[in-house]
């Protein structure tokens, strides 16, 4: 969301659509909510899931569609079904980093591991991706040594 405007909240009934918080607050571009401007609080390389306006730049359908400059609603974006992964996307756009979520997300077949034939959650599970498809974290282990 590089091109957001910051507009700090004074009014304390203005809250942070993801966590509540009413300080500290700016709109997003994308759907014009009020989130916390917390993103100076990321450490680089940390993964962590602490920040409400990084939460909802980088885990949701509405702000890739908004930063990729697609047309109408994020909801019925055919290009963001496209360019994403079926589970990622349904994962995108049904998380709690969404101010609205998909109602009838699209049904998918889940990720499965190359070698173990394991269930691979691609939104919380560890893997690899290799030329032959997803490889789970154990059988990635293994195939390491």
């Amino acid at each position: 969301m590089s091109k957001e405007i910051i507009k700090e909240n004074t009014n304390s009934e203005k809250k942070c659509f993801i966590c509540g918080k009413t300080k500290k607050l700016i709109k997003t571009e994308c759907c014009n909510q009020w989130i916390c401007n917390d993103e100076n609080k990321y450490v680089l390389f940390s993964f962590s899931h602490t920040s409400c306006k990084r939460n909802h730049r980088k885990y949701t359908i509405c702000s890739h569609h908004y930063e990729e400059g697609h047309e109408g609603d994020w909801k019925t974006c055919e290009k963001c079904k496209k360019e994403t992964n079926l589970e990622m996307y349904v994962y995108f756009g049904t998380n709690e980093y969404n101010n609205e979520v998909l109602k009838n997300p699209p049904k998918y077949k889940p990720t499965h591991c190359i070698k173990c034939k394991r269930i691979i959650k691609l939104s919380e599970d560890g893997y690899a991706m290799t030329n032959e498809g997803h490889v789970c974290m154990y059988c990635y282990e293994s195939i390491k040594k």
